[in-house]
């Protein structure tokens, strides 16, 4: 068990250096930084201390519990498979859940708010992904781990599954202009997935699926245009901290404007860019620590609904010169 874990950290690891790489010779996106704006949110809070806290949560706290309550694992109901049927299995099974609990977020305006943060990102690249908030997390891993063990499957299966689900959450979010031809019709990739990031009306409702793209195309909510997008992120104001974008769920709130009223919230508001601040002047070679602005070609969604349906009227149609052609149905 031990040997394939550092098996598959091995893999995640080279892959990201592969992935990085070729983000700087075949970017998808011309001009992004490495450094861009989010970066260290998304790297130390979101993939390693939230991803490390929440995989105790899961495992320690909600699956072994209903193991130990029900015994299902006893039963051993696909222990007798071979290991890679036991992956398949599995892989596609959750690829299938989760293709429809994530266009269900984008529909409700409750669940909407467990998904917004990973939009937030105006600058997507292999890193982004990392960014979905813990209770959305809680849900899918819980709802994707609890049956691999309770079902019995090897115990291998854990570490092969989360390296998979690894891999392909950075390649479908890396700034890499890929062409797949055909294959997109099976196999997901930033093909599709970076339009599914876009500020533009047609793609909220479009581009669900994860690993397995024919889930959009069978199920009619694939978008594959033949130009790129002009605007990403979200459509309203979102908070740039990593707690105060999981506050912003519950209470909605603009982050500068509290900084005003708040003196305790200022004092934490404004720690991280003077810490940043502080270590730069000292170490100028630093200054990209502090995240690369980013350029705002487009003031307005192009055009857009609102996400969910929870942010009131749509804004007025920002001026473009490109008409999209859809491959399928966005609706």
């Amino acid at each position: 068990m031990h040997h394939v874990e550092l098996i598959t950290t091995a893999i995640l690891l080279v892959w990201v250096a592969i992935v990085i790489t070729l983000e700087r010779i075949i970017p998808y996106r011309k001009g992004l930084p490495f450094f861009r704006e989010g970066f260290w949110t998304d790297l130390v809070l979101y993939t390693f201390v939230q991803s490390f806290a929440l995989k105790i949560i899961i495992f320690d706290y909600i699956i072994l519990p209903l193991d130990q309550h029900f015994g299902f694992s006893k039963l051993h109901f696909v222990t007798g498979w071979p290991i890679w049927a036991q992956v398949l299995f599995f892989v596609i099974t959750h690829d299938f859940y989760i293709y429809w609990f994530h266009r269900f977020q984008h529909s409700s305006p409750l669940f909407w708010r467990t998904h917004e943060a990973h939009h937030s990102g105006k600058q997507v690249d292999w890193l982004a992904g990392s960014r979905s908030h813990a209770l959305e997390i809680i849900i899918n891993q819980t709802i994707e781990f609890a049956p691999i063990i309770l079902l019995g499957a090897d115990p291998m299966v854990v570490p092969i599954k989360a390296c998979i689900d690894a891999v392909w959450g950075i390649w479908i979010h890396c700034n890499i202009d890929v062409r797949s031809g055909r294959l997109q019709y099976v196999i997901n990739g930033p093909e599709m997935h970076l339009w599914h990031h876009a500020d533009h009306e047609e793609v909220f409702y479009a581009n669900f699926s994860t690993k397995f793209a024919f889930w959009d195309w069978i199920f009619g909510t694939a978008y594959r245009p033949d130009h790129k997008p002009l605007k990403w992120g979200l459509p309203y104001a979102f908070p740039k901290d990593y707690f105060s974008q999981h506050f912003f769920s519950v209470v909605r709130f603009d982050e500068d404007e509290l900084a005003k009223r708040s003196p305790l919230f200022r004092a934490y508001h404004g720690v991280r860019l003077r810490v940043l601040k502080r270590l730069t002047e000292r170490v100028p070679a630093l200054r990209p620590l502090h995240g690369w602005p980013v350029p705002e070609a487009y003031s307005e969604t192009i055009p857009a609904q609102r996400p969910g349906g929870n942010f009131g009227q749509n804004p007025a149609p920002a001026a473009s010169s490109h008409t999209p052609t859809t491959a399928a149905s966005s609706r």
